[in-house]
């Protein structure tokens, strides 16, 4: 007689939870605590569970022509320009791509990242939610990998993930950019970050030091910004500025590159003549504020192209064992006139 094949319900019953708790147990969901997920996955592997979803997923999932992307902010005009040269690619290799948004919550993008894994898709492009790098809880990451399905990472990623990777040289970028500064004549350089919880704003703000070291100029911690819901930045530079001699001011942020020029501007500051200003990230609004602001270009668009090339490569090959990759984007500095130029010595 053939034996009754065993159902979530089954499953439920014998643990007294409900058939969604079971599903998502067996699916390895962060929403489940180890304990109860390693029984009801012991006792569905004894009792030769089969989910039917699952199969359907192994069947396809080559043919699909699908892949997800969890940006953490639409509204930062890097990841915006990153997903312009996702999609360009993807339409080129004929994927679709299912777009979704953490707004920097670790809850947000773990949701996004079963979502995705339930949609039958080839792979994942993700930037990490700042909340994930302060809790560097990076498991749906890794039960994703572990499924079967390629990640690749970009600009905000962890060495703790074994997975591809595209980076910008954001160490190089803020040195470049404070070594400008040096050159034209300041010494009092001054950094606004509001990314400082982030690997990039930390990799930035080491740039910012080696170049102030091999200047021989001095840190000093004063004149390091770090913006966050209880320090907001008019209120900072106000305090620096009447407090401390200031003569350059690096941003590591679009946003905070404006609203820094706004706030010097209306203290009675002439831009470069007495504080020159450079920001990360060539977007829309440095170009067309007066004065238009000298930038940091981590050709984000370039970014999101070779992300996609590789992640679809990596997907076509099929390889069971991978040799992952990690590709480092250079920064160039886009002088505008926020900036005075290079002295003739130099």
């Amino acid at each position: 007689m053939k034996k009754k094949r065993i159902t979530l319900k089954d499953i439920a019953k014998e643990f007294h939870v409900s058939i969604a708790t079971v599903s998502k147990a067996l699916n390895d969901s962060y929403e489940i605590s180890v304990g109860t997920k390693t029984k009801i996955q012991e006792y569905a592997k004894v009792h030769n569970y089969k989910s039917s979803n699952i199969v359907l997923q192994e069947d396809t999932r080559q043919n699909t022509k699908t892949i997800g992307v969890i940006i953490p902010n639409m509204l930062n005009h890097f990841f915006t320009k990153v997903f312009v040269g996702v999609e360009k690619i993807a339409a080129e290799k004929g994927y679709n791509v299912i777009t979704c948004i953490s707004n920097e919550s670790f809850k947000k993008e773990a949701e996004a990242i079963e979502l995705l894994k339930n949609s039958h898709l080839d792979g994942i492009i993700l930037s990490i939610a700042e909340e994930t790098e302060v809790k560097q809880d990076f498991r749906h990451f890794q039960n994703t990998i572990d499924q079967g399905i390629p990640i690749m990472m970009i600009d905000r990623v962890t060495d703790k993930i074994a997975s591809d990777k595209v980076i910008v040289n954001d160490k190089e970028g803020a040195y470049n950019a404070t070594n400008h500064f040096i050159q034209t004549g300041c010494k009092n350089i001054a950094i606004v970050s509001n990314i400082h919880r982030l690997s990039v704003g930390k990799l930035r703000l080491e740039g910012y030091k080696q170049a102030l070291l091999e200047a021989n100029l001095m840190i000093d911690d004063a004149l390091i910004l770090n913006v966050d819901e209880f320090n907001d930045i008019d209120t900072l530079l106000k305090i620096l500025l009447d407090s401390k001699k200031v003569d350059a001011i690096l941003c590591l942020e679009e946003d905070a590159a404006v609203s820094t020029l706004k706030l010097v501007k209306s203290k009675g500051y002439k831009v470069p003549e007495d504080i020159s200003i450079i920001g990360f990230t060539n977007g829309v609004l440095p170009r067309y504020v007066t004065p238009s602001i000298t930038t940091i270009s981590q050709h984000s668009i370039y970014l999101g192209e070779i992300a996609t090339r590789i992640l679809i490569d990596r997907i076509e090959l099929m390889d069971t064992k991978p040799t992952y990759t990690t590709k480092v984007i250079k920064t160039n500095l886009i002088e505008r006139e926020s900036t005075k130029r290079l002295l003739e010595s130099f």
